[in-house]
């Protein structure tokens, strides 16, 4: 399956600040300024063995929030975000050691089904599909990114190794290619590394054949499993496929490339080395990336048992956006940590938030140019999201600032924010556990619509069918609740 096309905004005329982001490649602060007239940017995704929990989330809502902004100054978007759909990942992330299985295998094992690449696909697109339904929930929009699968770049990988290893970059060793770090001096550069504490062993068991310790895997041999190549069965290694698509999709050169803080010691610097040594030019010339988010003071981590999933947030009657509001309370740079508490406080302060829109009149008059100054200002600075939202706050508590300006100030802020103010549906909600027919699901959305419009009378008219049909209306101050009678 290739890539869709793109769908790109058609470019804004606005005066707003300029934006300015941290650079982990000069560990600066720096304005943004795109090389082109269309901002190219890749986020690392989802190796897709299992549901993704709400630490992958949190990367998420960082790289739309980032796509977002970008929306709202005006730039044009080219958005890439890869499924890795075969493995040869062990452990839980980029630091742990790569011994034995690879996260593909062990989900293919857990489902009881056959180690084939027939099967390893239809895995894969089991749980792309839940990535997919969780990032739409938090307020991705799906028709403004590609999602390339890595197994449909196989012959692009290939031919990657190959340059690499015409340039003489790669060498052989018993199990397969392997890049030569040696050969690329500015290896490490990004985040500064450290070499002689970075743990040797890239993604596969450690080899003697290596170099050095540093080197990574370009193809892994296999026997049994893969793809042929001019290096017999295997498999591309992990770090090849980024900058394989990238290059495909974006170019040899990008603006904008995001990922997890752990991805720098090894995959982004692999990456850069790959695409460096192949072009002669600079790979990447924004890297941003966040941090993690801990559960309860803890790592969060499938290994340790400790995962929580956007469902789970669901199934005790929370809106899925209250985990985006909950991110944004804080900087993408800063770590965060996860409680039921803080979740909930989110919850009702989003409840809080989405009730105030639709009870402030709508009039078609300009938002309030003094908030949208100091929540531009914020956002720019670094996508500071938790002064953003201290401003958004500031101006509904105004009293100088009237209801119908306050609604079009969060309509406008909103498109930034992502919350989903805007959309009805965002404030029903119902009990943990009960499954509602369609019906009564229509009706109280219908009720929700004609309250809105402040049509009272066909709103209690709505709700005496809904009785009707076996089912109470509670209506609180974070949306209605639905009860069986």
């Amino acid at each position: 399956m290739r890539l869709p096309h793109f769908s790109l905004a058609k470019s804004k005329k606005k005066k707003l600040p300029p934006l300015s982001f941290h650079n982990t490649l000069s560990g600066k602060e720096e304005v943004f300024e795109p090389m082109g007239d269309v901002v190219r940017m890749y986020n690392c995704g989802p190796t897709v063995y299992d549901r993704q929990h709400i630490g992958n989330m949190f990367s998420q809502i960082f790289a739309n929030t980032l796509r977002r902004t970008l929306d709202v100054w005006g730039f044009d978007v080219k958005q890439v975000i890869n499924i890795t759909d075969f493995g040869h990942l062990s452990g839980d992330n980029e630091g742990d050691a790569d011994q034995g299985e690879d996260r593909m295998s062990r989900g293919l094992k857990r489902e009881g089904l056959t180690l084939t690449l027939p099967n390893m696909r239809a895995m894969a697109e089991k749980y792309a599909q839940t990535f997919f339904d969780d990032i739409e929930l938090l307020g991705v929009d799906l028709s403004k990114i590609a999602f390339p699968r890595a197994s449909d770049y196989i012959p692009e990988q290939i031919a990657l190794i190959k340059t690499l290893q015409e340039k003489g970059y790669a060498y052989l060793a018993n199990d397969g290619v392997y890049f030569d770090t040696a050969k690329f001096p500015a290896y490490g550069k990004l985040g500064n590394i450290n070499l002689q504490g970075l743990k040797g062993g890239a993604r596969v068991a450690e080899n003697k054949e290596k170099h050095s310790p540093h080197d990574f895997i370009l193809w892994k041999s296999d026997k049994a499993l893969g793809w042929e190549s001019p290096w017999g069965l295997g498999f591309p290694g992990w770090h090849i496929e980024c900058t394989a698509i990238i290059f495909t999709l974006l170019g040899k050169q990008i603006d904008i490339h995001t990922g997890g803080v752990e991805h720098i010691p090894i995959h982004h610097n692999n990456e850069i080395a790959q695409a460096e040594a192949a072009t002669g030019k600079p790979f990447v010339r924004y890297w941003m990336h966040n941090e993690h988010i801990t559960l309860e003071g803890k790592k969060i981590s499938k290994s340790l048992g400790n995962t929580v999933y956007l469902h789970n947030l669901i199934d005790r009657g929370l809106s899925p956006r209250a985990l985006r509001y909950w991110a944004l309370t804080g900087h993408y740079r800063t770590q965060m940590n996860f409680t039921w508490e803080a979740i909930e406080a989110a919850d009702t302060a989003l409840g809080r938030l989405t009730r105030l829109y639709h009870e402030l009149p709508p009039s078609g008059l300009a938002p309030n140019v003094a908030f949208l100054q100091k929540f531009y200002i914020a956002i720019a600075n670094d996508l500071n999201t938790a002064q953003a939202l201290a401003h958004l706050w500031d101006m509904l508590k105004d009293p100088a600032i009237s209801p119908a300006v306050k609604r079009a100030s969060l309509f406008e802020a909103d498109k930034i924010l992502g919350l989903g103010l805007a959309d009805p549906q965002k404030t029903i909600k119902m009990h943990v556990g009960e499954e509602f027919p369609a019906e009564v699901s229509t009706l109280l959305k219908e009720r929700e619509e004609a309250r809105k419009n402040k049509d009272f009378a066909k709103a209690d008219e709505l709700r005496e069918k809904i009785q009707g049909l076996g089912y109470e209306i509670k209506d609180t101050p974070e949306g209605p609740t639905l009860t069986k009678l």
